[in-house]
């Protein structure tokens, strides 16, 4: 109860001001459902979990700057007193959707001995890179400030991210402890390392042979690659892969240009001997792990390799 009434502290009360940025609503799991259901008319929303050793925490405020807060939503396994973590990156281009979007997949997780956290942080409309990875960072750090309050062992941390989200995921492991990457305004005692990476259908490199993006990776990262070049080759995991890169679990769906520079960062992987695996969805869309038959191959596979990493 302690607990409970601890962290209730944390969780924002307070009316904060009018928002003074613009929110894209574009991608959510409805207008994705409307999108796939023509071409995929088998699929299906996963069945809403109630898991009586899942405590829920919603709303916890983890950064407060002026009138802005940033949140996020805590699903925390209640058997054990120390499990690891799971932090959460939700897709979008960097520029949509919202931390509401990983929330099944954190109880279906959280419900196989983890503690999940899915994390708001601020989208391209209202700040560009790495405004967004400084986000995740920090919230990382106040997990592990409240670790035992989460039931955290916060030497067992991973990041799972889903499209954009698996391409920051990959680049906050990449750059572990990196202070080009750190806010350094965010006080904290703890640092923002992780020891494993969950990138679902996530680009490792912006300018690749195997890569297309464009408008929405130029958005946030400020300009087109021959404007903001720098940008382009700092944001991409694939350049910062080496020696202290943590283990990595990649999940795929059959389109290329979803794990462009996979190929590449595993030749690295392999010559430092870190483990890495490859989990290929066949015939499955792009957005595959909102959805079943696919959200419970994604949790499965992310659950597996937890616990060889962790357990």
């Amino acid at each position: 109860m302690k607990k409970i009434l601890f962290i209730m502290l944390l969780v924002s009360n307070a009316i904060l001001a009018q928002s003074n940025y613009s929110i894209d609503t574009s991608y959510t799991i409805k207008s994705t459902y409307n999108k796939l259901i023509k071409k995929y008319p088998f699929i299906s929303l996963p069945k809403e979990q109630n898991n009586t050793e899942v405590a829920e925490i919603k709303e916890v405020i983890y950064q407060q700057d002026k009138d802005r807060a940033l949140h996020l939503d805590a699903f925390l396994n209640t058997k054990q007193k120390k499990n690891p973590a799971l932090v959460m990156i939700h897709g979008g281009g960097w520029r949509s959707g919202n931390k509401n979007q990983m929330q099944d997949m954190a109880r279906a997780i959280a419900s196989k001995g983890y503690s999940c956290f899915a994390i708001e942080y601020r989208l391209s409309l209202e700040a560009k890179y790495p405004g967004g990875i400084y986000d995740v960072k920090n919230a990382i750090k106040f997990i592990k400030d409240n670790a035992e309050k989460f039931n955290v062992d916060p030497d067992k941390i991973a990041v799972l991210g889903c499209s954009s989200g698996g391409q920051m995921a990959a680049l906050i492991g990449t750059t572990n402890e990196i202070l080009d990457f750190e806010d350094q305004s965010f006080k904290s005692k703890s640092s923002s390392k992780i020891q494993a990476i969950i990138d679902v259908d996530g680009v490792l490199a912006f300018k690749h042979p195997e890569s297309s993006e464009g408008d929405m990776a130029s958005f946030w990262l400020g300009g087109t690659y021959a404007e903001k070049p720098e940008n382009w080759k700092n944001a991409s995991p694939l350049n910062h892969t080496g020696k202290s890169t943590p283990a990595i679990l990649f999940i795929n769906s059959s389109f290329e240009r979803f794990h462009a520079g996979r190929d590449d960062m595993i030749v690295i992987l392999n010559e430092y001997k870190i483990y890495s695996e490859v989990k290929t969805i066949e015939n499955s869309p792009h957005s595959f792990w909102f959805f079943e038959p696919w959200f419970t191959e994604t949790v499965a596979y992310t659950t597996q390799f937890l616990d060889k990493v962790f357990k």
